[in-house]
């Protein structure tokens, strides 16, 4: 661990309602005002900001980092407002949340559970800040938050699942729970669920069978958002997918990716940051590349995993409709541009999703041991930047519950704290408790 301390020179912009800020700088907000963050040296006429409002000040702060000694921006807070927050106190706020518009206690914590180790692993795109958006969908009725997943029908290995329009993880719990022990009789199990909802992050799905020492996988179809290579209109998913593998001891293997360049959840992140995007992540309604979070979000268009054809884009796109073809098309839901748009509440998601669980034991011996001896000659490379290791998929998340561990709480952005007192008010249950 790496901990550098600079003084970095800033502007704080106060007094002003954010809807009044015509920058692209940095935002930071409170009950009594909202502050700017702006490199010093900025043209003050490029804020439209009368020059008495604004005033100069010098923080000195520290940055840690795992992997590398390169300055991160990180935000200047003089808001009261406390970030870290125990994963429990989040788990609860979560489940008061849920079951204040009327769902179940056991379902509610099937949903925080799949939140909280978002954010614990570092994916804060699928963690709190999707709360809103399950919230609104039980208020609507869009889905049924106490409804329960039925078994349709089924072979030795594999199954088909009725979701019945319920949320994403109680249903996607289900389906795995299924598939592993449709492995552990069978060798293999399949699982295909129609009828669902979002539900978090695919990779809490492909642990649990790994934690299990079984091969898990796990793929979903989502509201359309990939522009295919060579066209200019959404017309697929991020359609994510995971694949996890346990090595020897707690070693192991962690693939959780969309098939779009990356997660809309993280373009939703830099927006509420106020912060821009970077090149190649998505287009905007004309079908040129953009960089601004907000454009991004109204055209609803992102680039494939790879980006532009020339950078072989279109291995992305084939991702994604591999995914579909096991989710939306073999489960008999919504699939590609027919999946319902993204945030909307007229009509029920309808999402395909697909669960699979593997036996490596079924195979040649001494899976673990070789699995474990790849990933440590990977790590062991000899790196471009001795600063920045090589890593396999999961070391970053596994680093990420680690920091969690030994601060004792999730670290949020500010932003996203104050989003949450406010829906805390809004539905009228305790807001979080912040250890700092």
């Amino acid at each position: 661990m790496t901990r550098i301390s600079s003084k970095v020179n800033v502007k704080v912009i106060t007094g002003f309602n954010s809807k009044t800020i015509r920058s692209g700088c940095r935002s930071l907000s409170s009950s009594s005002s909202v502050f700017k963050f702006v490199p010093s040296g900025t043209d003050r006429n490029s804020l439209k900001i009368p020059n008495e409002k604004i005033r100069t000040l010098s923080y000195k702060y520290s940055y840690a980092s795992s992997y590398n000694t390169n300055l991160r921006s990180r935000w200047f807070s003089s808001s009261p407002l406390g970030t870290l927050i125990p994963p429990e106190e989040v788990k609860r706020f979560i489940t008061d949340c849920m079951m204040k518009v009327g769902t179940p206690k056991e379902n509610s914590q099937s949903l925080a559970d799949v939140l909280v180790a978002a954010d614990t692993r570092g994916h804060y795109s699928h963690g709190l800040n999707r709360l809103d958006m399950y919230v609104n969908d039980v208020k609507t009725g869009i889905c049924d938050s106490n409804a329960l997943p039925e078994l349709v029908k089924e072979s030795a290995a594999t199954a088909f699942v009725d979701g019945k329009n319920g949320l994403g993880p109680v249903i996607g719990n289900f389906c795995m729970s299924l598939a592993i022990k449709k492995a552990k009789e069978s060798g293999a199990g399949w699982v295909v669920a129609g009828g669902s909802n979002h539900y978090g992050i695919a990779g809490w799905y492909s642990l649990q069978a790994s934690e299990q020492n079984l091969v898990g996988m796990s793929f979903t179809n989502t509201s359309p958002f990939m522009t295919p290579t060579r066209s200019k209109t959404p017309a697929l998913g991020t359609n994510p997918m995971t694949v996890a593998a346990r090595g020897e001891g707690k070693d192991e293997f962690v693939l959780d990716m969309a098939t779009t360049a990356v997660a809309v959840g993280k373009v939703e992140v830099q927006r509420r940051k106020g912060e821009p995007i970077p090149n190649g992540w998505a287009l905007d309604k004309d079908g040129k590349v953009t960089e601004n979070a907000t454009e991004a979000m109204q055209a609803g268009s992102l680039m494939p995993l790879g980006g532009a054809e020339i950078n072989s884009g279109y291995k992305g796109y084939g991702l994604a409709l591999m995914t579909e073809i096991f989710c939306g098309i073999m489960a008999g839901g919504k699939y590609g541009p027919n999946v319902r748009k993204w945030m909307s509440a007229t009509e029920p998601a309808n999402l395909g999703q697909c669960f699979v669980a593997v036996d490596p034991s079924c195979f040649a011996p001494g899976f673990e041991g070789r699995l474990s001896d790849l990933l440590n000659t990977l790590r062991n490379l000899e790196p471009i930047d001795p600063s920045k290791p090589v890593l396999v998929a999961g070391d970053p998340e596994a680093s990420h519950v680690k920091e969690v561990k030994d601060q004792g709480g999730i670290q949020y952005h500010v932003n996203q704290v104050i989003a949450c007192n406010n829906l805390a008010k809004e539905l009228g249950v305790t807001p979080m408790k912040a250890i700092n």
